[in-house]
């Protein structure tokens, strides 16, 4: 009895092309669901990427700008890079 009862929508062929497009899109297309996922997956990393690159940028541009006198040019290739002048030793002592 369940079998006439839905015997009736295959054979309408409308619905049938219908699920056969649907199916085809969703699955087997190029731009199937699960390549959209993973672009989506892949645009949300980016994103966060991007993020963290801006704040490191903006952390470059405030020492840069910090660092155009020469007085905090030179604390600063002192204290973080260990320049020295020429007459002068540099003793580094880290603990471990």
């Amino acid at each position: 009895m369940e079998i006439r009862k839905y015997s009736k929508y295959y054979k309408n062929k409308f619905i049938v092309a219908g699920f056969l497009f649907f199916v085809y899109i969703l699955f087997l297309d190029d731009v199937d669901i699960f390549t959209i996922i993973n672009q989506n997956r892949k645009l949300y990393r980016l994103e966060a990427t991007r993020d963290e690159v801006k704040v490191k940028l903006d952390s470059t541009r405030a020492l840069y700008r910090e660092l155009r006198t020469s007085r905090s040019l030179e604390s600063f290739a002192r204290e973080k890079k260990f320049f020295k002048q020429k007459n002068e030793d540099i003793f580094v002592i880290s603990y471990e």
